[in-house]
Parts: structure tokens; C-alpha cells; sequence
């Protein structure tokens, strides 16, 4: 049977037998045609006579025409499901796409905040109960570098003398932050308007409308109301406060060890993530300002 026929036999076994939906279907039948190009380019008529060499030929081949890790994963995800149909009706005595493996995605920089949108952002009215509520509870978030559950679930109690917090974080690891001054006047004022409210008795740091300790989806609907009051529209989000905490750090001190420490990283490589977003803002600058580096 050609490369197009066992195809075609193996797409109508998805549709009519496993009942696949047309867009899993349609996908299918995308990366397996793809795959056949490369296979008759390469002389290859039967699908028997494919191995491991000739599927890394195939991924070496799509790389070469400029196909990223996404669509190597998804054609060697096709070709693995396509072949295990073969071995299973036994024309195949292995599946030659089980070894072979797609590169690895680039690990995505984490986007942060510049200071100057940071100071926008916080220099929102704190004119009622639940706005200076949210000024405190965003202070602390930037000046502790917190993760939105950290964030969450602090309690009165947390707070040390000495603008200091104690944090409980991934696998209920206590870690002991500092917190500066402006975090510090916020949460004052927020404890004072706190304990006028009925239920003040209740452990949680920062309490909802309804008296309760505050939902991560709060948080979040909160600080993207506040970003588009403030004119910041790019999909703000709590955990960017957190990485503009780290990046400032970084920037200010080069105290790799330190950072990590504050964010509750277990190990440091999770930390030197921020090295490379301070080395490309340094490689902006550079580009911009050095003679020899400048556009003609």
C-alpha cells in the first residue's frame, strides 16, 4: 500500500471508528501529508521501510525549512499515534517515532513592569475601604516579590516586627521577607480601617467585601481593574508584580543568592531566569547608546 493510501486508511479508522472530530481529523492528516513530502523526497515508498534514522531525517529536515519545536512536537505526535496503529494491525514490529525526540521549546522570559509603569500603577486613589485594601495588599505584592497564593494566604499574625513577613510558599516552605517603607505605611492604614470591620476577628490579612479571606480570582480582577484605571492594558496580571520585583532586584543589587532567597526558589537556576532579563535590558541600552553600536 503507498504512503497516501495507509493515510487515508488510518484517517477514516479516526473518524469512522475512534470518532475523532473533524478538527483532530484535519490535523492529522496535515502532519502525516507533510510527512509523506519528506518520505518521497527521501525515496521512501512503504511506510515498513521507515526507522529511527529516517524519522530524525524527517524532524532534520523540517527544521532546516524553518519549523519551530511546537510543529516538530506535533508532526512526531502524529507519526508516534500513526505508526502505534500499524504495530497494533501488525505490519510494524516496533514504532520508529517513539525514540526520537523533538527539541525542546526555548523557556519563555518572564515579561515584567519597568519601574516607571510600577509607580503608575500604584499611585492609584486609595479613597475608599477596598482601594486601600488593594494599595496595601499591591505594595506588599511588589515589595516582597509574593506569589498571588503566598499573597493570599497571609494572616495578621504573619506580620514581624521590623517590616518583616513571614511567608509560607511551595510545599509549605516558611521563609521570613523584608518589606519596605511604602508597603509598611499602606499596611498600616489598611489594619487600622481593618479592625473596624465586623469580621476583624478573622485570621486573614486581607479580607473581601463579603468579610471573608480574598480569592486568587479577587486579586487578580482587582489589580486589572486598577491597571486599566491607571492606563497599564497589557494583560496585568499579579505575577507580574512579582517578576518586576525580581528583575528591579537584580538590577539594583546583582545579589543572585539574596533574590532567591526572597522568592522562595529551592534552587538557583529557577533565580537566573532574571540574569538574562537584565542582560537584554543592558543589551537594549548598550545598542542604543554605544557608538559602535548605533544604526548608520
Amino acid at each position: 500500500m503507498t504512503l497516501a493510501a495507509e493515510v487515508t486508511r488510518f484517517i477514516d479508522y479516526l473518524r469512522d471508528v475512534r470518532g475523532y472530530s473533524t478538527h483532530s481529523v484535519g490535523s492529522y492528516q496535515r502532519q502525516l501529508t507533510k510527512a509523506i513530502v519528506e518520505l518521497e523526497a527521501l525515496g521512501v515508498e512503504r511506510w515498513q521501510e521507515v526507522d529511527v534514522t529516517t524519522v530524525e531525517r524527517l524532524v532534520m529536515a523540517w527544521r532546516h525549512a524553518g519549523a519551530g519545536p511546537s510543529t516538530l512536537h506535533q508532526r512526531l505526535a502524529a507519526l508516534r499515534t500513526f505508526f502505534d496503529a500499524l504495530v497494533a494491525r501488525g505490519e510494524l514490529s516496533a514504532n520508529p517515532a517513539k525514540v526520537v525526540k523533538a527539541p525542546k521549546s526555548p523557556k519563555r522570559l518572564p515579561k515584567n513592569l519597568d519601574i516607571d509603569a510600577i509607580l503608575q500603577l500604584l499611585e492609584f486613589p486609595a479613597d475608599d475601604p477596598l482601594a486601600l485594601r488593594d494599595r496595601a495588599m499591591f505594595e506588599l505584592m511588589y515589595s516582597s516579590g509574593l506569589r498571588l497564593a503566598e499573597l493570599v494566604s497571609l494572616n495578621v499574625n504573619d506580620i514581624q516586627p521590623d517590616r518583616e513577613l513571614r511567608v509560607t510558599g511551595k510545599g509549605n516552605k516558611t521563609r521570613i521577607v523584608p518589606y519596605g517603607k511604602e508597603a509598611a505605611k499602606w499596611l498600616r492604614q489598611w489594619l487600622a480601617e481593618r479592625n473596624t470591620w465586623p469580621s476583624s476577628d478573622q485570621p486573614a490579612l486581607f479580607l473581601s467585601k463579603q468579610q471573608k479571606r480574598l480569592t486568587p480570582r479577587s486579586v487578580q480582577l482587582r489589580l486589572k481593574k486598577w491597571g486599566v484605571e491607571q492606563g497599564l492594558f497589557d494583560n496585568l496580571h499579579p505575577h507580574k508584580l512579582r517578576h518586576s520585583f525580581a528583575t528591579h532586584m537584580l538590577e539594583a543589587s546583582s545579589d543572585l543568592r539574596a533574590v532567591q532567597e526572597m522568592l522562595g526558589h529551592a534552587n538557583l537556576s529557577t533565580t537566573q531566569i532574571y540574569t538574562h532579563l537584565d542582560f537584554q535590558r543592558l543589551a537594549e541600552v548598550y545598542d542604543a547608546a554605544h557608538p559602535r553600536a548605533k544604526r548608520r
